[in-house]
């Protein structure tokens, strides 16, 4: 049995504390309020931002997971989540003298590329935005810092009541780009298992792309849902600005790693996951 405390429990750290604590280990959230915790799972209530909030953290921990998210899209949140958070844990886990392995949630905008290109862990990092920047600092953090470390850079995350490409198609709202936009995803269930299954590991290694199996062109999701719904397929649009964004994020990320690392998807391709969140 593990002593695992999971700081920043929100999304995906709730459905690793579900998991973790139904397999009987010790389980703390470290977050700054206590509502819907999943049952046998302890309260830490403590602010990343502020060191003087982590005196209570429990003794002789085996695994930390961050799994914090910024509060806004601006440079300061994300400085404040991704690199301050970080430094502040580990520099208080290290004064106490813990030794546990730690996993950091980062994502897939650490990497620059935009047109179509296909990425992997060794791909180059270049990101063009202060998320993928700010990210990149708080990897480095944790692989640099003073314990074995872990880092797993995540898709868009989906699941259970996040599912907005769901609705913006249900709505008539969906709009696919002139030309072909590839799109990575993660569902929820699968972040929190891939982060379960990398902490358990022997000898894991240190950075994951934790995506499904399949990168897909966001147009052909759409059209994949509304199918699914009985509604209309989206119309093609030409605004300049959606062309632009959805370039930002045009490329095909490989979970060849994790797949041969022995992690089984729940969700291998974004059907099953938009599937199961559909019904019918």
């Amino acid at each position: 049995m593990a002593r695992v405390l999971i700081a920043g429990c929100g999304y995906v750290g709730s459905a690793l504390a579900a998991l973790l604590a139904d397999e009987g280990h010790d389980v703390w959230a470290m977050r700054r309020t206590s509502a819907a915790l999943p049952p046998g799972v302890r309260h830490l209530a403590a602010d990343l931002r502020d060191p003087a909030t982590f005196a209570a953290l429990p003794e002789a921990l085996d695994h930390v997971a961050y799994t914090a998210t910024a509060d806004a899209f601006t440079d300061d949140a994300y400085r404040a989540a991704y690199v301050d958070g970080p430094r502040n844990l580990l520099a208080a886990l290290a004064r106490q003298g813990q030794a546990p392995r730690v996993a950091f949630t980062s994502s897939t905008s650490v990497y620059g590329q935009a047109d179509g290109e296909w990425v992997d862990e060794d791909s180059p990092t270049a990101p063009a935005g202060f998320g993928g920047r700010r990210m990149l600092v708080g990897e480095r953090v944790f692989l640099e810092g003073p314990f074995p470390a872990m880092v797993l850079r995540l898709g868009g995350i989906y699941g259970p009541g996040r599912a907005s490409l769901v609705e913006k198609v249900r709505a008539g709202e969906a709009e696919c780009a002139p030309a072909p936009s590839w799109s990575n995803r993660i569902h929820r269930d699968d972040a929190a298992g891939a982060l379960r299954h990398v902490l358990s590991m022997e000898s894991p290694a240190p950075v994951y792309l934790c995506v499904d199996r399949e990168p897909a062109e966001l147009c052909d999701v759409y059209r994949w849902i509304a199918a699914r719904l009985g509604v209309p397929a989206p119309r093609v649009g030409s605004t300049a600005a959606e062309t632009v964004k959805r370039s930002r994020s045009n490329k095909r990320c490989s979970s060849a790693r994790l797949a041969a690392s022995g992690y089984a998807f729940r969700y291998p391709t974004f059907r099953e996951g938009f599937g199961a969140i559909i019904g019918g």
